[in-house]
């Protein structure tokens, strides 16, 4: 009883506590919040005070800016008016001007018109007094005017000739001057940069025999051994007096070279019989076709030109055991692509492309036993075929000028040609045919009128021209040296250049008695 007195007693007392501090709590809560409340409206009377002013403020300062611009745009409009009034002004200045000189104008006009009427009368007098003096002169000088005339146009043909003649041998002169000293810089750049070896080619082998006693063991009982190998190979077997030497003849290089291959080895393997110089000449054949191959390829890298068909390049390999007036094709190939290649290299052009055209401009000579047709057609046939370009295609086409050059490479692959094939010692020429070059090249010369003898000269590279004084005169001789020129490049093929001197003499002869 006396726990549950203490136990209420205690919770009463807790309620008076927790009443007295609850009571404190709302009287300090009350108070803050009225502090709040009076701080708020502080702030906000303060904050509508700074707005105001604020305004004002904002206010003042467009106006200030409102009064400026149109003190500005007053000002802009001021300007405007005074360029306008200048330009008024300037514009009736000018018109003032036009005025001025348009009356100006009118009074020289006046003044002409005056003049022409004056110089009207004035011709017809000269025409008169022209017209008197021609009469006078008519019958001071025994001629009428159209004999004059003729006269007197005669005199002038006469000079006009004469300077026409010196003109052309002057700007000949010139321009000789300029295009061969630019072509021979060009040439003999192209020329101290390409060494190449010329080699005679003939028609005939010689193999070395290790004995005297060799040649009756190739010539076999009752000849057997020397007939199967020409039989085989297509070349005829020359043995002679000569010692240690067999000689091999045949117009083919290609079976001399089979014929020359078959025989070393029968030579070195000692067994030769029928049989054994079958199966020799097959090796041989073998390694010739290994050896055609290789030469082209060895061409195409000497040159630097690539993505050439296989088949150009066996073809390419042919021309090695081809030649023309005793040179080898295929070191000429070789020497027109570089040459072409250094060419273009100097004019700016696709020295790739030269050299590809240079290599394969004789490119028909590897087939032109074989089929018909030049080798100019058959070369470009096979660049059709082989997917050539047709700047290729051109060049071969052109090189002996069959038809027209289309582009600056063909021009050079002719030049190239030209160069290689004109080279001392470059190619051998036949007695007859350089004998008739010859008689042609006086009997050229001596059908030109005047003409009183010619001597062709120097191996055919300079004519020389005796005209008859009385008929060709030194006007004539420059003219006539030119048609000359003309003919020989139209009716004649020839290696470089041939040099055309005129030779006028005129000789006077008396007697002292």
């Amino acid at each position: 009883m006396l726990y549950v007195i203490e136990a209420i007693v205690v919770a009463i007392v807790c309620a008076l506590v927790g009443f007295v501090v609850f009571s404190n709590y709302k009287k300090n809560v009350e108070a803050t919040i009225g502090n709040a409340e009076n701080k708020a409206r502080e702030i906000i009377d303060e904050a509508l005070k700074t707005a105001e002013a604020k305004k004002r403020e904002g206010l003042l300062e467009v106006k200030e800016e409102s009064i400026k611009a149109k003190n500005d745009l007053d000002k802009e409009i001021k300007e405007r008016r005074a360029e306008v009034q200048r330009f008024e002004r300037r514009v009736q200045q000018k018109e003032e001007s036009i005025d001025k000189k348009a009356d100006s104008i009118e009074r020289k006009e006046a003044a002409l018109a005056t003049r022409e009427e004056e110089l009207a009368k004035q011709k017809e007098i000269v025409a008169k007094l022209n017209e008197e003096r021609v009469q006078e002169l008519e019958r001071i000088s025994g001629l009428t005017s159209e004999q004059a005339k003729e006269h007197l146009l005669k005199i002038v043909e006469d000079e006009v000739k004469h300077e026409t003649a010196v003109m052309i041998k002057e700007m000949e002169s010139r321009a000789k001057e300029e295009a061969d000293k630019k072509a021979k810089e060009y040439v003999v750049t192209a020329i101290q940069k390409c060494a190449a070896d010329h080699v005679s080619e003939t028609t005939i082998s010689v193999v070395q025999l290790p004995n005297d006693e060799m040649k009756g063991r190739i010539i076999g009982r009752e000849g057997r051994n020397i007939r199967t190998l020409e039989t085989l190979t297509g070349v005829e077997l020359i043995i002679d007096d000569t010692p240690e030497a067999v000689i091999l003849s045949g117009f083919d290089p290609i079976r001399r070279e089979v014929a020359r291959i078959a025989l070393e080895k029968l030579i070195v393997d000692g067994r030769i019989h029928p049989a054994r110089i079958e199966e020799m000449v097959e090796k041989a054949q073998k390694e010739v076709e290994v050896m055609i191959k290789e030469e082209g390829e060895a061409a195409t890298l000497e040159v630097g030109v690539h993505g050439i068909h296989p088949e150009l390049i066996k073809l390419l390999g042919k021309l090695k055991f081809r030649t023309s007036y005793g040179q080898n094709v295929l070191k000429h190939s070789i020497e027109v692509a570089q040459l072409t290649g250094l060419l273009a290299a100097e004019m700016g052009l696709d020295i790739r492309m030269a050299k590809r055209a240079g290599l394969l401009h004789d490119i028909g000579k590897a087939v032109d036993h074989e089929m018909e047709g030049s080798h100019i057609q058959l070369g470009a046939e096979l660049c059709r075929k082989y997917k050539e370009s047709p700047i290729v295609i051109n060049a071969v086409e052109s090189h002996h000028n069959d038809v027209e050059a289309q582009s600056l490479i063909a021009c050079l692959v002719q030049a190239a040609d030209t160069i290689s094939a004109a080279r001392p010692g470059a190619r051998r020429e036949t007695l007859e045919t350089y004998t008739t070059r010859l008689k042609q090249l006086e009997d050229i010369t001596n059908n030109f009128k005047g003409v009183e003898k010619s001597f062709a000269i120097q191996a055919g590279r300079e004519v020389r021209v005796m005209v008859v004084p009385e008929q060709i005169s030194d006007s004539d001789m420059v003219l006539l040296a030119r048609d000359i020129s003309k003919q020989i490049e139209a009716e004649l093929e020839y290696p470089g250049q041939i040099k055309v001197s005129v030779i006028r003499e005129s000789r006077v002869v008396d007697y002292a008695k």
